[in-house]
């Protein structure tokens, strides 16, 4: 065989078996719940790091939007995972919509409330009468258990800016904010600001919960499993280097920050929002903490008391 005719069929061999390997990847869908950023640092590590075809998946990420419904997505199989939270998960599935969640990568739900360092504000029982930036998710989210434990009311709530500009202005506010950018904004604002975590006061949901349907669990158990398991993987490599999830990020959304993602990183690491330790495994969940969640949605009114909760998670592929 001549040189040309060797050098042809080893470029052969390597296209095909390319193109096998390339056929063997189960093809998988992530929607993802907002712009690419350092909160979604798991899925980008397995991503930029080969995580995900390591287990057997050809992974493509998509990014989110403020005109995104990402459940309503799912729903019609236009992608196989989203991003959630305990709380909309359960709400959806109490409409009847067939998504269940398998892994929850935040164990604590960041949602804050900023405040203003000199206003006297230390808890969200001195926000009585004081107006509060909120968006429209907050009704159907934390608002309701907020409103009913400390006594608050709606006419408090202003249109939710999400330049925090409104916020700076009214030093006896408070508005939305989420932990791993609190701190980012306040400086960039120029605002002495605290955060209050409302999961220190009893909001016990999970956040960016890994959302799938009961379709895919039923035809694809595998590839719900591999999943699960190349994510939590993704994000324990994260937490060790986010140097090529961060690359990666800005690929996706160039208008992200490098010293922001730097900052949300090391809110996520210090505060353990991914990996608490106390032998809690990464992406895990428990039947407690979602009877926890019904108990004060319901409580809230946002969930009938006969709502089968069980129904919108399983421990199956996270225990």
């Amino acid at each position: 065989m001549s040189r040309a005719a060797r050098t042809l069929t080893t470029l052969l061999l390597v296209l095909i078996s390319d193109f096998a390997i390339a056929q063997a990847l189960a093809p998988v869908t992530m929607q993802l719940n907002w712009h690419a950023q350092a909160d979604h640092g798991g899925y980008f590590a397995a991503k930029a790091e080969g995580i995900y075809e390591k287990h057997g998946l050809d992974v493509t990420l998509k990014q989110g939007g403020p005109q995104l419904n990402i459940h309503q997505l799912l729903a019609a199989g236009q992608v196989d995972f989203v991003m959630g939270t305990s709380v909309r998960t359960m709400v959806i599935r109490n409409q009847g919509i067939p998504i269940v969640a398998v892994a929850a990568f935040y164990q604590t739900d960041p949602v804050t409330l900023m405040v203003h360092q000199e206003s006297g504000i230390e808890s969200p029982a001195d926000l009585k009468g004081k107006p509060i930036f909120l968006p429209g998710i907050a009704r159907i989210n934390y608002w309701n258990w907020l409103k009913r434990k400390y006594g608050l009311d709606d006419q408090q709530i202003r249109p939710y800016d999400p330049s925090y500009r409104a916020l700076a202005l009214d030093k006896s506010a408070a508005g939305q904010g989420y932990l791993t950018e609190d701190g980012f904004a306040f400086k960039k604002l120029g605002m002495s600001g605290k955060s209050l975590l409302l999961a220190n006061y009893g909001w016990v949901p999970y956040s960016s919960t890994l959302d799938t349907t009961d379709k895919l669990i039923a035809e694809k158990p595998n590839v719900v499993a591999a999943f699960v398991k190349a994510t939590a993987e993704g994000y324990r490599r994260y937490l060790e280097d986010p140097t090529a999830a961060h690359a990666l990020i800005r690929k996706f959304n160039p208008q992200m920050d490098e010293e922001q993602m730097k900052y949300a990183y090391s809110v996520m690491k210090e505060r353990g929002l991914v990996d608490p330790g106390k032998g809690v495994r990464i992406g895990s969940m428990s039947d407690a903490r979602w009877e926890q969640t019904f108990k004060l949605l319901a409580e809230s009114g946002l969930l009938a008391l006969d709502f089968d909760f069980r129904k919108a998670y399983t421990l199956r592929f996270a225990p």
